[in-house]
């Protein structure tokens, strides 16, 4: 038998106070890479519908809302999220939580990123009793009335529809807050497969984009696609015209077999590095999957896979030696082997080892001089 901890009754003057639904456009939405998507928290352009081969599903991948967030600053005392899923999708091997949850984020005195509270996914029901896509939920109701920046990270394996509401206390103040928090003018564009989407984290913020974009207070395109990150060559061409990028990070090895790791590495980096001269390019090695060590296949094919993406990385590098780096797979979902919750797709601890190994990389990439302030020092308008 379940037990359920008691909640202590609201306040009357706590629970009468009103709402206000804030449309998150008009806050600030991070972490989004292109303006020209056919609904507004699609991740791909539209115009590239028509490049996508027949029975692909990369178009249905760049539905979901992955690593889209919102950030705004208020002091109401309470805080809640409405929105409409996509698809109310659900699968066995992730949380919903993670899948079609949110996530909320305060920014803490000691320039840190706290999580607060994640909201269960629960759909609505309409007049009638039938279940909608609409999921309204409250994160927390007593706050402390003062001003601090937050943060909503949306669903990772669904999307939303474009009327999605930060609901605040009717007579709150809240603005899109400090635009160098999670600043704009430090992006990484992230390309690669269900992994680096976010499968399977038990909530959004863990996914390992998020975690990256938190602790080098950047933004991180998530352009993870499950099962389609294939190094198709107008997916270079599309990265390539995503404006004031820092750094693109390539993690595509998962998806591909040993023949595309030889044949269209060379061709999907040359398409970025002739755009795009100025700016960093990262080479992730693909994962060595715990069962790799025992299963006598795998444990030959896929070092195979990352050997054939090493020697068009080393081809590349002969080229042109600048703005070209890689890193190798070693430790890169954890030394403990509980990384994992499928052989595959990564645990938060997975993501926390994932963040843990590329944060080093990236920092000096987005930071050369070192610059790199806390958000204390932001809050205070230190320079």
């Amino acid at each position: 038998m379940f037990i359920l901890a008691a909640v202590p009754a609201l306040a009357a003057d706590e629970a009468a106070v009103p709402k206000k639904y804030v449309d998150a456009r008009d806050l600030r939405i991070i972490n989004r890479a292109f303006d020209d998507t056919e609904r507004f928290y699609a991740r791909l352009p539209h115009d590239l519908r028509d490049s996508i081969a027949k029975g692909r599903e990369l178009w249905e991948r760049q539905q979901c809302s992955a690593g889209i967030g919102i950030r705004f600053a208020t002091d109401s005392r309470s805080i809640g999220i409405r929105y409409e899923l996509f698809w109310d999708t659900h699968m066995i091997h992730m949380a919903d939580t993670g899948l079609k949850g949110t996530d909320l984020y305060i920014l803490e005195g000691d320039s840190v990123w706290r999580h607060v509270n994640t909201n269960r996914p629960y759909v609505k029901k309409d007049s009638e009793g039938k279940k909608t896509k609409v999921v309204e939920s409250t994160y927390v109701e007593r706050l402390d009335g003062d001003m601090h920046e937050y943060m909503i990270y949306l669903p990772l394996y669904d999307g939303v529809q474009d009327n999605v509401l930060v609901v605040v206390d009717s007579t709150a103040t809240i603005t899109p807050g400090n635009p160098k928090i999670i600043d704009r003018g430090k992006r990484v564009v992230a390309y690669g497969t269900s992994i680096l989407q976010g499968g399977c984290a038990s909530r959004t913020g863990m996914a390992a984009t998020n975690i990256i974009g938190r602790e080098l207070n950047c933004e991180v395109m998530n352009l993870g696609f499950s099962g389609e990150g294939k190094m198709d060559s107008y997916m270079a061409h599309a990265l390539a015209r995503i404006p004031d990028v820092d750094v693109f990070l390539l993690d595509p090895v998962p998806n591909c077999t040993e023949m595309m790791c030889d044949t269209l590495t060379y061709g999907f980096v040359k398409i970025l590095r002739d755009a795009r001269p100025d700016v960093p390019i990262v080479m992730l090695e693909g994962p060595l999957y715990p069962y790799s060590r025992y299963d006598s296949m795998f444990k030959n094919y896929l070092p195979a896979k990352n050997k054939a993406f090493r020697r068009n990385y080393e081809r590349l590098k002969a080229e042109n030696p600048n703005n070209l780096y890689y890193v190798t797979s070693e430790n890169l979902d954890g030394v403990e082997d509980d990384g994992t919750v499928d052989g595959i797709h990564l645990t938060d601890l997975g993501f926390r080892h994932y963040a843990d190994k590329m944060i080093p990389v990236l920092r000096p990439l987005l930071y050369p001089d070192g610059e790199m302030r806390s958000n204390t020092a932001i809050m205070h308008g230190e320079k």
